[in-house]
């Protein structure tokens, strides 16, 4: 078989003479091994996956998983700067110089590409064993560990690279040092978010899930991400919400989510014809209260006659539930407004709404009005 002769030009170009097919050879035969190895490496690591399927341990499938296509990367990797050593040392050409660094940088980032992948995998096979076994994570610790962590690899291969293309590392640190100062005050915004996200990571106000709201800002929903520089929160209308991390060192930060009860506070008025009742309903209401599945009699508990109000006998009802779910809360409050109503009612008194009541002076009198229909009617005839 003939060999194209735009393909011989080519190879000459590059100093290859493509009579001389030993080299040829030789490269097709590394390439054919990368091929073998990767395919038999792809067999071992699935048959490894599937029996960590079947263990109780998480850690070994995490590190199946993080490092397995880094090492089919590293193996084409060696392999191509293998083969282009060997044209290298044929040809003489200057570029294939290049050859070394490349592969230390390829190394030293796949290397850096499992620990990060490593870390992830981690990171979630951890948060989804202790929720399995029923203990309680703290998922923003997590993430800001792994987030370390991740940084930690990612400036220490930078640092490697450098070092092996022959940069001085004490000059790196000492440049970033004197450069650090100009791109802090270029970046203070991002380094004020970057601040704020370590103070929401280590303070924890509030964790990834919790119902924040904010009494200084319109913020209010629920938390989906703490990131670096923003924290997005989902409003209780559905929209996204991203504040910037330094704004939650500026302002006051309330989480109802980790409120202990919820609060019952009530106030209810009755008729001025039923001032005597007044003091057995109280009664009957906080004891009710006392009663009540759902009302937590440890906490305070006041039911007591409190105004005399325009229109009105005021008491208030000042109790807290068992839950914090805010549906289930409004269900129990439910019941207990129903069931003051009814204890109101079961002792003859009536609920008051606004009345007036007019004083007519002496000798003024009204007629009704089938009355005041009956004198036109007498008019007219």
């Amino acid at each position: 078989m003939q060999v194209p002769e735009f393909i011989k030009q080519w190879f000459s170009a590059i100093g290859i003479d493509i009579a001389h097919s030993g080299l040829i050879v030789q490269v097709f035969l590394v390439v054919v091994g990368v091929l073998l190895i990767n395919f038999v490496l792809g067999i071992v690591l699935r048959q490894l996956l599937a029996r960590t399927h079947k263990t109780d341990s998480v850690w070994d499938e995490a590190a199946l998983e993080a490092i397995g296509r880094p090492l089919r990367f590293l193996i084409w990797l060696n392999g191509i700067a293998f083969a282009a050593e060997m044209v290298g040392k044929h040809t003489e050409a200057p570029i294939f110089g290049v050859i070394e660094p490349v592969r230390t940088i390829g190394v030293v980032a796949l290397i850096a590409w499992a620990c990060s992948r490593l870390i992830k995998n981690i990171e979630v096979a951890l948060v989804r064993h202790r929720t399995k076994l029923g203990k309680p994570t703290d998922q923003t610790t997590v993430n800001a560990i792994a987030k370390l962590l991740r940084l930690a690899v990612l400036i220490t291969a930078v640092l490697i690279v450098l070092q092996s293309l022959g940069f001085s590392i004490s000059g790196v640190l000492a440049f970033g040092g004197i450069g650090g100062i100009a791109v802090g005050f270029a970046a203070k915004d991002l380094l004020a978010n970057f601040f704020g996200a370590m103070m929401v990571y280590f303070d924890r106000p509030f964790a990834v899930g919790d119902w924040v709201r904010s009494p200084d800002r319109d913020i209010e929903g629920t938390v989906e991400e703490i990131g670096w520089r923003l924290t997005r929160i989902r409003r209780f209308d559905k929209r996204p919400l991203y504040v910037p991390n330094s704004v939650f060192t500026q302002i006051s930060v309330e989480n109802p989510s980790r409120m202990t009860h919820r609060r019952i506070y009530e106030t209810i008025g009755i008729r001025y014809d039923d001032l005597d009742k007044m003091q057995s309903i109280t009664d009957a209401v906080r004891q009710m209260l006392v009663e009540h599945d759902e009302i937590d009699e440890t906490q305070t508990m006041i039911v007591h006659f409190d105004a005399f109000n325009a229109s009105s006998l005021d008491f208030f009802v000042y109790t807290f539930t068992k839950t914090t779910q805010w549906v289930k809360f409004h269900e129990v409050k439910q019941d207990v407004l129903l069931k003051v109503a009814g204890i109101i009612e079961a002792h003859g008194a009536e609920i008051a709404f606004p009345t007036r009541t007019l004083h007519l002076p002496e000798g003024l009198h009204i007629e009704s009005a089938p009355q005041l229909v009956a004198a036109s009617e007498s008019a007219k005839a």
